[in-house]
Order: C-alpha cells, then structure tokens, then sequence
C-alpha cells in the first residue's frame, strides 16, 4: 500500500493507472469496520483503490466538534492495509483547499433544507465543497458511501449530476455492531453505560417498522418522541419519516411505496444519526 500526501504523488499514482478502473472511497479517519467494508466493496468492483483520510473543517458548523474529532491516523493505515487498500491519500488543507480554490454552488432543492440541513447549517455545502474538490482531483470511476448517512448520500448523488461528474456513487449499506448501533468514528467518545443506550436508537427505529401497519404517522412520532422523552441517557435531537427521493416530511403511509426514517440522538455530548427504511408493501 503507498501513501500520497502532496499532488505530485497522486498525480504519478493516477497517470500510473491511467487505463484502469479506479475506485475512491473518501472517509475522515477513525476508520471502523464500516470504512473497510466501503473499501472492500471498491476492491471487488474495480482494478485499483484509492481512499483518502482528510478531516474536512468546511462541514464542521461546530468548532468544538472538529477539536474533538479522533485521527489515529497510523491505526487507520494499519487497517486499510489489512484489507488491501492500494493507495491512501493523506492530503493537507492547503492542497485540497488552495488560495485560488472557488467552490462551485449547487442546488439542492429540499434535500439540504431537511433534518442535518435544519440542524448543521452550512454541513452540506461543506460536503458538496469536498467531495467535488477530490472528484477533480481523483476522477475516480466508482466512489463508495454509507447508508448510514442517507441524507448526505443524497445531497452526493445530487451534486454529481449538476457538475456532470463521470463517476458512479455506490451507495452501501449500513454496518452495525452487534447491539444494532450503526457504525461511527464517534462511537470511539463512548463509554460503556453509553453505548448500551445507545443501541437503543436502532431499537426504537426497529420497533417504528413493526408498527407503521397498525399506526399512522403522527402516532409513530409521538410514541418515538415520548420513548426518548423518558430516556434519562438519551436526548432525542430530531426524528422524521421523509420520502427517500426528496426528503420532505410525509403526511401518510400512503405519500410513497417507502419512507426513510432519520433520527438524531445526543449521548452525552456525542451526536450519532441513524435511519431505517421503511417499506409499505
């Protein structure tokens, strides 16, 4: 596996395999079992893999948030390598983020007005900014993401038909503990207590599927609501079932085939973000 840390680096490695297919997986570190599937699944799909490790401060609207931000970076290099990673590409801000670098503005219609849009001002243009800074710079043919962050997923899959990328956005799903917590770097900030309570959020998501047949969707919300509300470990920041296609609020079932359900939940001072699909037919 090689390191590239400066763009004449990259720029050897991608003129190396100039006509190979090449898969690109964007992650900030703290790597988890989720990560490595993601690089997995591009190892399958293509001839050679790149993924990079940047912590990216555009999407942080909380200072404090990227102070806290893990980066145990020789940790992370040891496990893509343990999977078979080709090519890590460990850029600094200055090369991803030159003086002379204009963002391109898109727009995402409802998909960033939702839920993180409403709660983390500025996060998804963050995203936008970076992702299509590396797309310029990788030009990648497959680029892998989690489930786990479906609103983002979409704001991606948005912003590469505006810019006209030629890459294809692989979405992946979600990987979990065994407790049925979805995978995250911030799991990392938890301790015991609270990553018990913390499996409890995929519980409460798991139980709403069970009950969207007999339930309508207010009363979804307020038994959601009401769980958390008497959930001295967990602080329930916001909960809705959205079409997966536009992410606006539904009224009824019967709005769309499938609904999206996305949550946001504070353990602590730690925020973590789950959802679950939920089919009607």
């Amino acid at each position: 596996m090689r390191i590239a840390s400066t763009l004449n680096e990259l720029t050897q490695i991608l003129s190396k395999h100039a006509n190979t297919s090449l898969g690109f997986v964007p992650t900030m570190g703290a790597l988890h079992k989720g990560h490595l599937e993601l690089v997995k699944k591009s190892i399958e799909q293509n001839d050679v893999s790149i993924c990079s490790i940047f912590v990216n401060p555009t999407q942080f609207n909380n200072p404090a948030d990227l102070d806290k931000y893990p980066n145990p970076l020789e940790k992370d290099l040891e496990a893509l390598e343990s999977v078979g990673c080709d090519y890590v590409f460990t850029p600094s801000k200055e090369l991803v983020y030159p003086p002379d670098f204009i963002p391109k503005d898109f727009s995402f219609g409802s998909l960033d007005k939702e839920m993180e849009g409403t709660n983390r001002p500025g996060h998804f243009k963050g995203v936008a900014m970076v992702i299509s800074r590396f797309f310029q710079l990788i030009k990648p043919q497959k680029a892998y993401f989690g489930e786990k962050d479906f609103q983002q997923l979409a704001i991606i899959q948005s912003m590469v038909k505006q810019a006209g990328f030629p890459v294809e956005v692989v979405p992946c799903s979600t990987v979990r503990e065994s407790s049925g917590l979805a995978m995250s770097s911030r799991n990392m900030r938890l301790n015991k207590v609270q990553l018990v309570a913390a499996s409890r959020i995929f519980e409460r998501l798991r139980a709403i599927s069970e009950m969207k047949s007999s339930h309508s969707i207010v009363a979804v919300k307020k038994w959601l609501n009401f769980a958390f509300l008497t959930d001295e470990d967990l602080q329930l920041e916001y909960f809705e079932i959205a079409n997966p296609n536009t992410l606006i609020a539904s009224d009824k079932w019967n709005d769309c085939d499938v609904h999206i359900a996305c949550i946001a939940v504070f353990v602590g001072e730690v925020r973590l973000i789950d959802n679950i699909l939920l089919k009607i037919n």
